[in-house]
């Protein structure tokens, strides 16, 4: 089978495309053919070694899956060999078949193609682990959503409005507010003209906003943190920046604020029960229409590097899907 391979850490350029030996189930795995795998910002991070774990050298990147089953291991009842899934790995997705451990496998729904289905688990599964497990966002409560044109970003829009919050969506460019506001965002910041925390506490009356939601990190961090109300939740969920913060940590004290880690593969693997729970949630959800994936761009699995670059670039918006 064909498969992205990165032998060396470094950027998308050093991957390359070639044949590997297919893959066999072990006892609780599940060996699916690959349809469409999503690209996600921590794709480019371990490619370049510095995600939070490091798969031996060679690996293949990608994680957000969607496909057809090809062997069941032993154990393995909830799906069979033929079945359309959508499932998660740590690594190995950017190939024509991947091994995923069976818990985190589960039947794709029939109203999502593909492409759709390989956008939806990981984005919209970390944006509400986030919102609903961590931070117990309620209705009526603001959120001010940060890189909010992302993949995780927009699904974190699109989920703040269907649990009843005001949405105030940041982003860095006209066209991304703009996105944000065609998925339910009821405010807009764009952080490279406005003033982050002004305008935040301008939008809730000067009380300031119950949650945050922040993949980005860097120096916008430090601001939204300021902009939070008494009893304000901040979530932290990646550093899209490329930077991580040093946040003062007397500001926690000052407002009684909580600030939060969300790392839903961490959850999705140690909490199986629970996050199919949230699954069943989010795709009840879809269903409704309320939860719309946006696909900003498909490529062939040759084309990979071009789609991790978009993503370190930050000229992406939405979710892209590479297509086998």
């Amino acid at each position: 089978m064909k498969a992205i391979r990165c032998h060396s850490y470094g950027p998308p350029s050093n991957l390359v495309l070639e044949d590997v030996p297919s893959l066999k189930a072990g006892p609780k795995e599940v060996v699916v053919t690959v349809k469409a795998c999503s690209i996600n910002f921590p794709d480019t991070l371990i490619i370049q070694g510095l995600y939070q774990f490091k798969p031996d050298l060679p690996f293949t990147p990608g994680s957000d899956i969607s496909g057809i089953v090809k062997e069941v291991g032993d154990g393995i009842t909830h799906v069979k060999v033929g079945q359309e899934v959508v499932g998660f790995a740590p690594f190995g997705g950017l190939a024509e078949e991947v091994v995923l451990p069976a818990k985190v496998c589960f039947p794709k729904p029939p109203q999502m193609d593909f492409p759709t289905a390989a956008s939806f688990l990981m984005v919209y599964g970390t944006s509400y682990h986030g919102l609903k497990d961590r931070a117990q966002i309620k209705a009526g409560e603001s959120l001010l959503v940060l890189g909010a044109s992302g993949g995780v970003g927009l699904a974190a829009v699109e989920l703040g409005k269907a649990m009843g919050a005001k949405v105030i969506a940041a982003a860095s460019t006209k066209e991304k507010l703009d996105l944000c506001k065609a998925h339910g965002a009821d405010e807009t910041i764009n952080y490279s003209t406005e003033n982050l925390k002004s305008r935040a506490k301008e939008l809730t009356q000067g009380k300031g906003v119950d949650v945050v939601y922040d993949p980005v990190g860097g120096h916008y961090s430090e601001a939204a943190l300021r902009a939070t109300a008494r009893n304000g939740r901040f979530l932290v969920v990646g550093f899209t920046t490329g930077d991580i913060p040093k946040i003062p940590l007397n500001l926690a004290l000052l407002k009684e604020a909580a600030i939060m880690g969300v790392f839903w593969g961490s959850f999705a693997m140690k909490e199986p029960q629970l996050s199919m729970e949230n699954n069943m949630q989010l795709i009840q959800w879809h269903a409704k229409g309320e939860l719309t994936p946006h696909i900003h761009k498909s490529f062939s699995l040759e084309e990979t590097p071009k789609a991790l670059e978009l993503i370190m670039d930050r000229k992406a918006m939405g979710k892209l899907i590479v297509e086998l």
